[in-house]
């Protein structure tokens, strides 16, 4: 196979780091590899495999003789910068929300809807995190019985909102646990100067708000799943509602998932469709008792799927939990599987 030379923008960050991390698990046949950021991070080196690589400042200048872009450095950079990748001849595989609803622009999980990709014109977008690991799970039951609504409750590890929230959890939590007596945990021990990143403290807390709130009462992340979705699965007529909610994991995204089929599925055939489909693993024996959880799922590729039951308030209705790493599938993996489909 034909080496080719990828750029990685926004190399720096918490998805631009795993884009390094799983290119060389998975030995994918690049070169001269690229790192691209802000001027901020302008010659930090940056280890990959036995070389260290220098960060480059990213301008409409870095593409030139680059095959494969790998964009996760924000949606206004994107917007601004992709077009000029295209110019030069690169693809675009884009990690961000600027193109996704573009109806140019194909919206892709390799799972579900590979020959997508086919249909690029330069850019090809990388789905939301918590979208992804959903229509994996899903689109195996959609197959064999269509799917008529769905309503899903998220819970969002703090690293899907970057490095910064990551540290904020910690130093809260620190702070927090130096603390004595039962009432340490309280609100009232974190301090409005001491909040930077979150609206609200997030350690011992749920913040049940993720992206800016719209006319809808609906925040953008969770209209997100609902768009996202349809037009990955490429089916309009299907429902679907979300709530998003930032819990304090480090990593890892938990969706509590119902879904209501055109034609009844058992949970035990539900257990063994999502057992013989890709990117998919069960984990469901409440015996032992043994579900996903985030701490199986982080730094794990696969998306984890268990307390697999039937809604008996309906018809046709089961209820799933489902398990990933959102920097992972949720993000860079998602993203290097469609530069391998290129």
């Amino acid at each position: 196979m034909k080496k080719k030379r990828i750029a990685v923008m926004g190399a720096t960050g918490a998805v631009g780091t795993r884009f390094l991390s799983i290119l060389q698990e998975r030995n994918f046949p690049g070169k001269n590899l690229k790192l691209l950021a802000s001027s901020r991070s302008k010659g930090k080196k940056i280890k990959y495999g036995n070389k260290k690589l220098t960060v480059e400042v990213l301008t409409h200048n870095s593409f030139k003789g680059v095959d494969i872009v790998l964009s996760s450095a924000g949606a206004a950079r994107s917007r601004e910068f992709l077009p000029s990748a295209v110019k030069a001849g690169c693809v675009c595989i884009d990690n961000t929300s600027a193109y996704r609803m573009d109806k140019d622009v194909p919206l892709v999980v390799p799972e579900v809807n590979p020959q997508a990709v086919k249909r690029h014109k330069g850019i090809i977008a990388n789905p939301n995190c918590s979208t992804i690991q959903m229509v994996v799970a899903l689109w195996p039951l959609h197959k064999r019985a269509r799917i008529k609504r769905i309503v899903v409750s998220t819970y969002q590890s703090v690293s899907g909102a970057g490095w910064k929230k990551i540290q904020e959890l910690k130093n809260e939590t620190a702070k927090l646990s130096r603390s004595s007596g039962s009432e340490s945990l309280g609100k009232h021990n974190i301090n409005k100067k001491f909040i930077k990143e979150f609206p609200y403290q997030i350690a011992f807390n749920l913040i049940p708000h993720i992206d800016t709130f719209l006319d809808n009462s609906y925040t953008k992340e969770e209209m997100k799943m609902v768009n996202e979705t349809r037009k990955i699965m490429e089916d309009d007529k299907i429902g679907v509602t979300a709530t998003a909610i930032r819990v304090p994991v480090y990593f890892a995204h938990s969706e509590s998932i119902n879904v209501e089929t055109a034609e009844k599925i058992t949970p035990e055939e539900a257990r063994e469709i999502l057992d013989s489909s890709p990117g998919v693993t069960v984990i469901d024996d409440l015996i032992r008792p043994e579900y996903p959880m985030p701490l199986d799922a982080e730094g794990r590729d696969d998306v984890f799927v268990g307390r697999i039951r039937e809604d008996e308030s309906i018809a046709n209705g089961l209820n799933l939990w489902v398990v990933s790493d959102n920097l992972r599938k949720g993000a860079a993996l998602n993203a290097i599987q469609i530069a391998e489909l290129l």
